[in-house]
């Protein structure tokens, strides 16, 4: 898989003149050189349901006159560059329009989907009928007229909860109800599985060897069956486009566990896809492939091809810039596998739990993997367990067994229910006072706070009985309603404690009884995150990989690279600032000055601690299992190689 990727979006309408007019292909070769993109993903197929080369069985661009397609190809081909070829699956108007027995319908009748504000919407197809075949004799024409592609992308690969009538014939012969939203959704899961058996039987049969990723809904733990249909992960995720800048650590966590190779996908555009006119600052691209690499992934950066076929000279520009860095640093990501202390079980990455978890820890500078409760998390030093995550009984024993062999556990909110494990309370259910009021325990908050915080959810009642109190509850007069309520928002807390506690450890096991993920995500309280980060820390002891004076915006991983005798330490800054209707971009790169690192070294004994690319040696000292270094100041991402070899 290449580490300097271009997704070239194309979706174009018909209306649209002289397609691919301006292409000239030793152009295309000269700009994609010059800016060191060493893939870059063409159109078979846009969500328009135009082909951009000559179909017999789909229907070509009515003003392009050429092979597109082949021409783009050849020419990337010629320069030593991969061309994988994308095709929309769930988006084709043309098929919508033509069709009406292909549309996918909603409960509430709605069938459109996309758009970004203007009244025109793409609209979605359903994978239960006979459009599938229809794509599928698409798909075979592709692989026979393009057998030197260099992968396959598939776009808009789901299935809503549909009820056109070939979706409630199929469920009633299922005894689903098509009624409920459980079945068509469990229903949908059924569809999917056919749409990915057929596609991997026409892939097998005429393309064995080609890559394949379907782009579907983004990587998530919730369908674990559907990864063996996956070559590798493309995670699209642009920190301008809905997803913020936390959502690819996130997904980069869980996708490094499927064994799978992985790209970060980001794009040039001000916001998101279909931005003519809208261009990212190198600052930006270049922060956003330092934190692909950091996190074990190669980069591809999204762009909108102009359908005259001729690529932007700015946005190459700019993509080049960040390539060119990405080039120098490849040696030192190629090989390396990331470093983690702490195993984060999950079922759902969207969930408030995931998303609040993972940026406290992030913030925290604690390293994390995503991993499912039904995965092998033996081999690390601590697990998290989040609220709202639910698990089954082979699940439980086996955070039971990890637990008995020595593994550090902290369950979140209603997650501590029915665990197997003896956290040193008594849980007593559910809160009936909302909100409660937290005064962590002294060694968990900073000196300055002696007040209870506010805590916006609900907690469970916990009485610390063998384990120590992690702090103290307290509970408001009364809970606030229309008949009696005091103040603007809620209603103070009582100056006594109320007895319960915000959460107890016990030897190796700890539990907090506030759902602090969830409320992190939601509320964003930082003393409440800095007594969460403080609970983790002490858990982890001196298993802790890193510990430094970054500031909470400031990213770090580790990864150990065993063919090259190193670790690398990666660490990463830039000032996010909101613009617009609260749109986090990145506008100055500001330097970072005394940055001092502690690494848990795993047992390695350093010979020398260089910067790199720099390959700048830099002074160390190695006690105890650790080495401490510090840099002098960096601007955006350096890495740090810790050798043994």
């Amino acid at each position: 898989m290449r580490f300097r990727q271009v997704h070239l979006d194309f979706h174009t309408g018909g209306e649209i003149p002289e397609v691919g007019s301006a292409f000239v292909p030793e152009e295309f070769q000269r700009t994609l050189l010059e800016s060191a993109v060493d893939s870059i993903t063409c159109f078979a197929v846009c969500h328009h349901g135009y082909c951009y080369y000559p179909s017999k069985v789909g229907v070509r661009h009515p003003t392009l006159a050429f092979d597109l397609l082949r021409a783009q190809m050849d020419a990337a081909h010629e320069v030593g560059i991969q061309v994988p070829i994308y095709l929309s699956v769930g988006g084709n108007e043309l098929s919508w329009k033509g069709h009406p027995e292909w549309r996918e319908i909603y409960p509430e009748g709605m069938t459109g989907w996309g758009g970004t504000g203007n009244p025109p919407l793409f609209h979605k197809l359903c994978l239960n009928t006979s459009y599938l075949d229809y794509f599928c004799k698409l798909l075979e024409e592709v692989l026979l007229r393009f057998p030197d592609a260099d992968g396959l992308f598939f776009d808009i690969v789901f299935q809503g909860e549909c009820v056109c009538p070939e979706c409630q014939r199929g469920m009633l012969e299922q005894k689903l109800d098509p009624t409920r939203a459980a079945d068509r959704q469990a229903y949908g899961t059924m569809v999917m599985e056919r749409y990915y058996r057929r596609i991997d039987e026409l892939r097998l049969r005429l393309a064995p060897n080609m890559p394949v990723f379907h782009n579907s809904c983004h990587v998530n733990p919730h369908y674990p069956q559907f990864v063996k249909f996956y070559t590798h992960w493309e995670l699209e995720s642009l920190p301008t486009g809905g997803w913020g800048y936390d959502h690819f650590p996130l997904t980069a966590a869980y996708a490094r566990k499927t064994n799978l190779q992985f790209s970060g996908m980001t794009g040039k555009f001000h916001r998101s896809w279909g931005e003519f006119g809208g261009l990212k600052t190198p600052q930006a691209l270049r922060y956003e492939c330092a934190a692909m690499m950091a996190n074990g992934a190669k980069c591809s950066i999204g762009d909108q091809c102009h359908p005259a076929g001729r690529l932007d000279d700015s946005t190459y520009a700019v993509i080049g810039k960040v390539y060119r860095e990405v080039r120098e640093k490849e040696p030192f990501c190629a090989t390396a596998a990331n470093r983690a202390e702490i195993a984060l079980l999950l079922k759902d990455l969207h969930s408030p739990a995931a998303i609040g978890a993972s940026r406290l820890l992030l913030e925290g500078h604690c390293l994390f993997d995503v991993l499912r409760p039904d995965m092998d998390y033996s081999a690390y030093p601590m697990a998290i367990l989040p609220e709202t995550v639910s698990l089954s009984d082979d699940e439980k024993a086996r955070l039971m067994r990890f637990a008995e062999h020595g593994g550090k556990v902290l369950a979140v909110g209603d997650a501590i229910s029915g665990l197997p494990l003896d956290f040193g309370a008594d849980c007593l259910g559910e809160c009936p006072m909302f909100p409660v009021y937290l005064l962590p325990a002294k060694r968990y908050r900073p000196d300055f706070l002696n007040t209870p915080l506010v805590c916006l959810a609900k907690c469970m009642m916990m009485k610390a009985t063998a384990g120590h109190s992690l702090g103290e509850l307290y509970f408001p007069y009364f809970n606030r309603t229309p008949e009696h309520f005091s103040g603007h928002q809620f209603t103070p807390n009582r100056l006594e404690p109320s007895g319960f506690t915000a959460g107890t450890a016990l030897r190796n096991c700890a539990a907090l009884a506030l759902p602090l993920f969830s409320n992190y995500a939601e509320e964003g309280m930082v003393l409440l995150k800095d007594f969460a980060v403080r609970v983790v820390d002490h858990l982890l002891g001196e298993d802790r990989i890193v510990r430094s004076n970054l500031p909470s915006m400031a990213r770090v991983t580790v990864t150990e690279d065993a063919e090259n005798g190193r670790q690398v330490v990666h660490l990463l800054y830039a000032n996010l600032l909101k613009r617009g209707d609260g749109l986090e971009v990145i506008d100055e790169l500001l330097p970072l000055h005394d940055t001092e690192v502690s690494i848990h070294t795993g047992g390695r004994k350093i010979r020398c601690v260089r910067l790199q690319p720099q390959d700048h040696e830099i002074p160390f000292q190695q006690q105890a299992g650790r080495v401490d270094f510090r840099v002098e100041h960096f601007i955006c991402h350096q890495m740090v190689a810790l050798e043994w070899r």
